[in-house]
């Protein structure tokens, strides 16, 4: 009889996960049609690029430059690493 109900539970548990993905897909596209993207928002062009002309400059340490334009090591460097 408990192998019955853990069953049931067990199906319905499935169920409601199966639901929960399917509304937060539909979720995502209605958004996604809306214009709408998720994600943090990227940092603008120009101060990457700004970054860029006071790295190249060598006047600056890359400490220098993160604080100066309030971006991280890693997004600089990767941004360093793409151009």
């Amino acid at each position: 009889m408990d192998v019955y109900f853990f069953t049931i539970f067990a199906g319905l548990a499935e169920f409601e996960r199966e639901m929960i993905a399917e509304r937060t897909k539909a979720g995502l596209q209605a958004a996604k049609e809306r214009g709408r993207m998720g994600g943090r928002p990227k940092k603008s062009q120009k101060r990457m690029e700004t970054a860029m002309k006071m790295y190249k400059s060598k006047e600056y340490t890359v400490n220098e430059i993160c604080q100066q334009l309030n971006i991280g090591k890693s997004t600089f460097y990767r941004y360093l690493r793409g151009e």
